[in-house]
């Protein structure tokens, strides 16, 4: 077991956390603030596809698109990664080169994460061998649901110490966890044994990310600073498609984190039509005018 397990037992009242969104979201943005929090989500994206139907053409397509935003709307920013299945790395890595975007893998068997865990860093290894910069792994929710938590804790440790340099992401799988308490539970014993964020789902499940689970896990996060001045990252992931919740999100970061959050470096957004809605809304904010959703296609 990781020095350090969590031992976590104060109940979460669902209601009071409930309210505590409420409030949050029910913060208003100015246009000139609206415009700075609509870039900054555009940052902060994962772009993803994790269909079985992906193929190297989807994949080319999407890091083309993802790094030629520039030649249509003047002075946005990149996003932050692309995100694709173990076998589309190499894919991705040869057509993002030069463009500062990274590569993220999902791995450990995702979604389910039901297989050995030689099998699972056998994955790690080899999609961080094809420089994949990031990886989302899954934790085993079985495990964590009966209560072995130490398991669940080296399982995660092992995976850290697999992935080398690469960043490490630990998909809590939130809609699977039932509870408030389990995922606060789960966010403090994976940061305890080493992820460089934390993700509330695989967005093949539902409920995926919900406003409730992002607070709980963003305090979480906070309370973990805390108490060792390590900063983790933070990923709401699936269900997140619009920018008016994107940007309500920012709000819930830069109020209960601060300020030093609001970057791709500790928030992200893993999504796969996010990215569209929000340059719609920056381009609306500065003309004033909606074009169409086409226009703006980059999935």
């Amino acid at each position: 077991m990781q020095s350090g397990t969590p031992t976590y037992t104060r109940n979460i009242d669902q209601v009071n956390a409930q309210e505590r969104v409420t409030k949050l979201f029910s913060r208003s943005i100015k246009k000139e603030s609206k415009i700075v929090a609509l870039n900054t989500v555009l940052s902060m994206i994962d772009l993803t596809t994790l269909e079985g139907k992906d193929s190297q053409g989807k994949v080319k397509q999407l890091c083309y698109k993802a790094a030629h935003l520039h030649d249509q709307f003047s002075n946005l920013p990149n996003v932050a990664a692309i995100c694709v299945y173990p076998p589309m790395v190499p894919v991705a890595k040869k057509a993002l080169n030069g463009t500062g975007i990274n590569v993220a893998s999902v791995a450990t068997a995702f979604p389910s994460g039901m297989t050995s865990l030689d099998t699972k860093l056998e994955e790690v290894k080899t999609v961080v061998a094809a420089g994949a910069d990031e990886v989302d792994m899954v934790i085993s929710r079985g495990k964590f649901l009966q209560g072995e938590y130490d398991w669940v804790s080296d399982e995660i440790a092992k995976v850290k110490e697999a992935c080398g340099e690469a960043h490490l992401k630990v998909i809590l799988e939130s809609g699977e966890l039932v509870t408030l308490d389990n995922v606060r539970l789960a966010s403090d014993l994976a940061m305890a044994a080493g992820a460089d964020f934390i993700k509330t789902s695989t967005g093949k499940v539902s409920p995926a990310a919900t406003p409730s689970v992002v607070l709980i896990m963003l305090e979480a996060i906070r309370d973990f600073y805390k108490q060792t001045g390590k900063k983790i990252g933070m990923k709401p992931a699936g269900g997140v498609s619009k920018a008016k919740l994107a940007v309500q999100y920012l709000v819930m970061v830069r109020e209960t984190l601060g300020q030093d959050w609001l970057s791709p470096d500790l928030f992200r957004f893993g999504a796969s039509s996010l990215a569209n809605d929000v340059i719609m809304q920056i381009v609306k904010q500065s003309t004033g005018v909606y074009q169409s959703t086409n226009y703006f296609s980059i999935d």
